[in-house]
């Protein structure tokens, strides 16, 4: 199933939180990026399809300021990002090199990325931020990517935070982190995730009332006739 314009719009009404509820209620345990905070408090809660890049452990002789004008280059991979994907980058959880810096973030931003999600951490910090590209990382480093990574393709199935990544799966990101939505699973998860948002903001209004958590959460018989009757 496409993403479509609708689903972000439903999607955006949905936490994390709620989302790795119902993942989990297929049997997907491990949909949740390690690693991937905001970089700043506020950032809105984004959507869009996954868009991978990979890096590998550096090597001396690949691993060079001479190769970010190569054709397989972070560079060249920024190019072919189509707006309003949401960059993912398997940097391995290294936190001694920054993947991408200021520059690099302007131009996603400039392309229309809609936000770069990674399990590694970022570099000059200051122009990242000014740059408005909203951030999931590890963190801030000084030092470029060469120093601890070799930046070797894009659009290939990765494994970042400990989760696999394909192209086009749909990743999330709020202020609880990046969820990812497998592509094959879209459909149900829009059937489901907003009625499971819709039970838990009801159930918070029963604790405001004083009820008690057995019976409530999880539901008992009584309580989601209850709920089914507050619904008509």
């Amino acid at each position: 199933m496409a993403l479509s314009a609708e689903a972000i719009t439903t999607l955006k009404t949905v936490s994390t939180a709620t989302l790795t509820t119902v993942l989990l209620k297929k049997g997907l345990r491990n949909v949740w990026i390690r690693g991937a905070v905001p970089l700043k408090p506020g950032q809105p809660r984004i959507v869009g399809p996954a868009f991978t890049l990979r890096f590998v452990p550096a090597r001396e002789d690949l691993a060079t300021p001479a190769s970010w004008a190569s054709p397989i280059s972070t560079r060249a991979a920024i190019e072919a990002m189509p707006e309003g994907c949401v960059a993912v980058v398997d940097a391995m959880g290294v936190t001694d090199a920054g993947i991408f810096g200021d520059i690099l973030c302007a131009r996603m931003q400039k392309r229309g990325v809609a936000a770069l999600v990674t399990d590694g951490v970022i570099r000059d910090l200051a122009g990242v931020l000014d740059a408005n590209l909203p951030v999931w990382c590890r963190g801030v480093a000084a030092p470029p990517s060469v120093a601890g990574l070799t930046f070797v393709a894009w659009q290939q199935p990765i494994g970042c935070g400990g989760v696999a990544v394909f192209p086009d799966d749909i990743i999330v990101v709020d202020q609880d982190g990046a969820v990812l939505i497998p592509a094959d699973l879209l459909e149900v998860v829009l059937d489901e995730a907003p009625e499971q948002e819709r039970m838990e903001a009801w159930i918070m209004t029963r604790i405001d009332e004083g009820v008690s958590l057995p019976g409530l959460y999880p539901m008992n018989a009584e309580t989601k006739a209850l709920y089914e009757a507050s619904k008509r």
